[in-house]
């Protein structure tokens, strides 16, 4: 028998042992995809001190140096991309094709932050004050504290890690216990590329320890967390409680699509069928609400149902898989639970809402028809694949539903009106707006972040994450 990989936490370039825990796949419960060291409180203070250590050296090394070794680790990732795939598809129940893109997209990443650091980063002014310089530089945060969830385990702690070194922090990562493997192989690469010691470190464990270590460190100068809303709000009380760290926050969504009477079906059921339901619907920017005007109402519910029955739910491995499982039993339980909230509120089922014991972890993409903005199943983040389609009048009832939400992550439109997009555009209470396409795609270099309870903090990618990991400081010089 192959032994599993065992993945060890990283503090100060050393590889430290843990209770070993065994860490099961999303498609087969039964199987052990690999173990990892589960660390507690006393690790976490380790990595911290570790961080702390190392970030005065780290911020000091030219743009040259930082810039070569990020650019080394995500070269490194793009060299494994399948096998990494398969690492994450096994672990997460992303299917392969869908994992491979997001490998990709974490090797990415780390590039387009090591040439970054070659963008302009100061800025001058003139000065009201005779014979006086004004400019603004920049210099690290410090250390950040990075809690990272299970949906995108490659690509949201690429995204955090990455611009967070750039711009000269250190780091100590704690990735979801579900997702051990893919944070342990992230930290291999980094290591490998050959980062000093302390600069990037992992510890793996539970959110009540080793998270609760690094929100209430004085150690920790920044807390960059991406997961539910209710987290978040402990997040940020912990921070203002402990430190007066900075911090941002990714929570979630109940994101609105928008069909228009005018809309090309064909392309508002692609749009709805993958908003709506890949990934298994475990995105923050999934389509859960769909908004959709009478004229097009009955057509668009019979089309989108077929096309979601038509979907092949199965092994994330298999190339004919259109879904993989759900993460775990526990996030089946809550999915199978909104199921019977919705039908008992009064909406109806019109394809799916089952599953079969023998399935394991699968569950069938289920959407609902008649349902109401004010159930709870158009207010609550479900996190899985469940969408609901509410009934409106006209474009101004479609936005005033869309916006009646306290999140405000993304939102979509389908029309072949360029007057109705802009005005969507325009008042659409979201960060992300997309028209004619998926609420759920982005692109690294763009902002990404939302507005409510969605998100708090400078938004993260692109040359925005900057506003996060760096601190502006002002400087005169007289002459």
């Amino acid at each position: 028998m192959t032994a599993v990989p065992y993945h060890l936490n990283l503090v100060g370039g050393e590889w430290v042992d843990g209770e070993r825990r065994p860490n099961t796949g999303a498609a087969r419960p039964d199987e052990v995809v690999s173990e990892y060291a589960r660390a507690g409180r006393e690790t976490a203070r380790a990595a911290i001190e570790a961080a702390r250590g190392a970030q005065p050296d780290w911020a000091r090394q030219p743009v040259g140096y930082r810039m070569e070794l990020l650019d080394r680790v995500g070269s490194a990732i793009l060299d494994r991309v399948e096998e990494l795939a398969v690492l994450l598809a096994r672990e997460e129940g992303k299917l392969l094709g869908e994992a491979r893109g997001e490998v990709t997209r974490a090797g990415q990443t780390f590039r387009y932050y090591a040439h970054q650091l070659l963008q302009p980063s100061g800025e001058v002014y003139p000065s009201t004050r005779d014979r006086v310089h004004a400019e603004v530089r920049r210099r690290p945060l410090g250390v950040i504290g990075i809690i990272t969830p299970w949906n995108y385990p490659m690509a949201i702690p690429a995204w955090k890690v990455a611009p967070a070194l750039a711009y000269g922090n250190t780091v100590v990562l704690k990735p979801a216990e579900l997702v051990p493997a893919s944070a342990g192989e992230l930290a291999r690469i980094i290591t490998a590329a050959g980062l000093p010691p302390g600069v990037f470190n992992l510890v793996m464990g539970a959110g009540g320890e080793v998270g609760d270590e690094l929100l209430t460190s004085t150690g920790v100068d920044g807390i960059s967390f991406t997961g539910s809303t209710g987290t978040g709000a402990q997040v940020a009380h912990q921070c203002l409680t402990h430190g007066n760290k900075r911090f941002q926050l990714e929570m979630g969504g109940k994101n609105p699509l928008v069909v228009l009477d005018d809309a090309e079906l064909a392309v508002a059921v692609r749009c709805a069928l993958d908003g709506s339901f890949f990934s298994s619907g475990q995105r923050c920017t999934a389509s859960s609400r769909l908004i959709v005007q009478a004229g097009i109402h009955d057509r668009f519910v019979a089309a989108l149902a077929e096309a979601t029955d038509a979907l092949r739910v199965g092994d994330p491995l298999d190339p004919t898989s259109q879904l993989g499982p759900v993460v775990s039993p526990g996030q089946l339980a809550q999915n199978l639970d909104y199921v019977r909230v919705g039908l008992a509120e009064g909406a109806r089922v019109v394809a799916g809402g089952a599953h079969r014991p023998d399935e394991g972890q699968f569950m069938r993409p289920t959407l609902f028809a008649g349902a109401r903005n004010d159930m709870r199943l158009a207010r609550e983040e479900i996190f899985g694949p469940v969408a609901c389609v509410i009934r409106v009048d006209d474009l101004d009832e479609a936005i005033d539903v869309a916006n009646d939400t306290p999140y405000g992550l993304s939102a979509g439109i389908v029309t072949g009106s360029l007057s109705a997009a802009e005005r969507f555009k325009r008042d659409a209470r979201a960060g992300i707006v997309s028209v004619n396409l998926p609420t759920a795609g982005t692109e690294l270099h763009l902002p990404f972040g939302g507005t409510g309870a969605s998100n708090h903090g400078p938004r993260e990618q692109g040359g925005y994450a900057r506003d996060f990991y760096s601190v502006p400081v002002t400087c005169y010089t007289g002459w």
